[in-house]
């Protein structure tokens, strides 16, 4: 397939744009103000769960003013295609010691809970101070285990989306907004 082809087909994936970049700036700084709010000048650490959130954990870093740390874990439960497999795999831990810390799950998508449950079981496990999760964006109508953020920017209803860090097949990553996508 030459380059051009390929160009033509991935814009043709993206269906319409859900939530625009400038949305996505206003929530986030509201966003960060609940945060600092909420913790009140106590450090935290923000842990992203990679790859999908690597993209929101950089804009919510920058819009809370309370002293934070960054950490990072990586679990999958999407490996190709639309469809989540069922299973989820932590495939990178975190590399400091939460305990008595408050920390704060940043996710990209909330979809049917299994992959954030267990990362919740995990992190809970280390004794931290406080855990709380945000997510950029909810699918509560797929959720399938009984898990609710403490912060959602955005629901939304059942579409595979991509943008903002959320990808298909490791592509689209480097949208500024939120997109559905289509086949």
């Amino acid at each position: 397939m030459n380059q051009e082809l390929q160009l033509e087909n991935y814009e043709k994936k993206i269906k319409r744009v859900i939530i625009s970049e400038e949305e996505i700036r206003a929530a986030i700084k509201k966003a960060g103000k609940t945060i600092d709010a909420i913790y009140d000048g106590r450090p935290i650490v923000l842990v992203s769960i990679l790859k999908g959130a690597f993209v929101f954990m950089s804009d919510i870093c920058r819009a809370v003013s309370v002293p934070c740390e960054i950490a990072f874990m990586c679990a999958k439960s999407y490996y190709t295609g639309t469809q989540s497999s069922g299973v989820v795999r932590i495939t990178m831990d975190l590399d400091r010691d939460i305990k008595d810390c408050h920390v704060v799950i940043v996710e990209d998508i909330i979809d049917t809970g299994r992959t954030l449950n267990d990362i919740i079981k995990v992190l809970k496990s280390r004794n931290p101070a406080s855990l709380r999760v945000v997510t950029l964006l909810d699918k509560p109508s797929r959720r399938v285990v009984d898990l609710k953020a403490d912060l959602s920017l955005f629901t939304i209803p059942d579409l595979f989306v991509i943008g903002y860090g959320l990808d298909c097949g490791e592509y689209y990553r480097n949208l500024p907004y939120i997109a559905e996508y289509g086949e």
